[in-house]
């Protein structure tokens, strides 16, 4: 019979995890028979020792069987979700939703919410007057087959074990490990029900992953678990050491996601929705190219189909679909604060994470599971890395309900720096696929 302290001892020791080693681990752990502490020193021995590409595969399985996973085989298609491992603005959900959805491929999307500086997608959506996630599975499948597209909130009993490994892995430094956020993350995106996987593995100050290297260690170790796994992956390596577009909290986004809709929102973040597009257009056959993928998007985005899609998708949850002509109807903030440059010069650095933090002080974050968000607050940048400024030129302006900001505008100051040359910034390094 099997004992978890041989187990222990064994990949303390570097040596391979049978399937049903990792399985009778994965089982006790969730039904409370082997206790944290035994587990703590096997993700040390992993941390340590690292896992095969077979061991994470298993790994990831074992926690995707240790609770309910959704079947979404009554979707006609390729269903093809698509993750991002968090930053700052990062509006890309709301955007290639409606826009990969246009060209006829299902997108059923399971999203969280927001903790810490980065905004979840479902409390950017609520931002419009009574959309909902609250909607039955029937619903959701109905609706996707329908229209091709649903979000719906992460409920049930998903991924048990990886919700004790995850606050386990928190207390005794044992987060960084490739192989337990990759199986973490894959684990989530297969119980969902996706066959096709798209990754956006962010780097940089905003970003887990604070180089490329680590980055790509993480993406090709995501890529090849899904694809061990009968899941098609692929993944898109890009920068999250400056906010990804130009607007930070919730009302804010939205509007963002409407104008890229339609070919005028800014230039990054229409680059990488178009970048983790084209692989989703193309993982769900529906182009024979990546190139041409490309084009099909542009296409619905020029047509105004993507943009329809959106309104059909706002509607069909409930929400008020004229806001999409009429964001002025969005929630709006009390005060409008611009924070002018000090100097002349070129904008040299902003600190992603540190302008998340910014937007998360205003009501825009949570700073704990039950703090309320303020949907209206936020930050929109006038400038970006490598933009040209004078002094007294506004490099963002404060989106606000309360008057005095003098906290969010020191830690602004504190972040964003002005040289007199800027390094030019790589949007997306590197495209995995295997």
């Amino acid at each position: 019979m099997m004992r978890m302290v041989d187990l222990i001892a064994k990949k303390r020791d570097g040596k391979e995890l049978t399937t049903e080693e990792i399985n009778f681990i994965i089982e006790g752990y969730t039904n409370d028979e082997i206790p944290d502490y035994q587990v703590s020193a096997l993700a040390m021995a992993i941390f340590f020792q690292d896992m095969t590409e077979r061991e994470r595969a298993d790994l990831t399985m074992a926690i995707v069987n240790s609770g309910d996973t959704i079947d979404l085989s009554a979707i006609e298609g390729v269903k093809v979700d698509k993750h991002s491992t968090g930053g700052v603005g990062d509006t890309t959900t709301l955007v290639l939703a409606p826009l990969v959805a246009a060209l006829d491929i299902p997108v059923a999307k399971m999203s969280g919410r927001g903790l810490g500086h980065t905004g979840g997608t479902i409390d950017k959506l609520e931002a419009i007057e009574g959309f909902h996630v609250e909607i039955t599975k029937e619903e959701f499948i109905n609706l996707v087959n329908k229209d091709k597209i649903a979000v719906i909130g992460q409920s049930g009993n998903l991924t048990p074990a990886d919700k004790k490994l995850y606050a386990l892995r928190d207390v005794t430094a044992t987060v960084d490990s490739i192989a337990l956020i990759a199986s973490s993350i894959m684990s989530k995106k297969i119980a969902a029900g996706a066959d096709a996987i798209v990754l956006d593995v962010k780097t940089g100050a905003g970003a887990f992953m604070k180089t490329v290297d680590d980055a790509k260690e993480l993406a090709h170790a995501m890529v090849s678990i899904g694809n061990n796994v009968g899941r098609k992956t692929m993944a898109v390596i890009s920068d999250m050491s400056q906010p990804l577009g130009l607007a930070i909290g919730n009302a804010l986004e939205v509007k963002e996601a409407i104008d890229t809709l339609q070919g005028k929102g800014p230039k990054d973040l229409e680059e990488l929705c178009l970048a983790l597009g084209r692989q989703m257009v193309f993982l769900a056959n529906k182009a024979s190219s990546l190139e041409e993928a490309e084009e099909m998007l542009k296409e619905v985005m020029l047509n105004g189909k993507a943009l329809d899609k959106f309104k059909e998708f706002i509607t069909n949850q409930g929400g008020d679909a004229s806001v999409v002509d009429h964001p002025e109807k969005l929630p709006q903030a009390k005060y409008l604060i611009e924070v002018p440059a000090k100097v002349n010069g070129v904008v040299a650095e902003i600190v992603a994470d540190e302008i998340g933090i910014a937007a998360m002080l205003l009501g825009a974050g949570r700073a704990t599971k039950e703090s309320e968000i303020d949907l209206a607050v936020g930050i929109m940048l006038n400038k970006k890395v490598g933009d040209p400024v004078k002094a007294g030129e506004s490099l963002l302006t404060i989106h606000s309900n309360r008057e005095n900001v003098n906290d969010v505008i020191t830690k602004i100051y504190e972040n964003i720096r002005i040289g007199d040359h800027a390094e030019p910034l790589v949007l997306i390094y590197d495209i995995v696929t295997e």
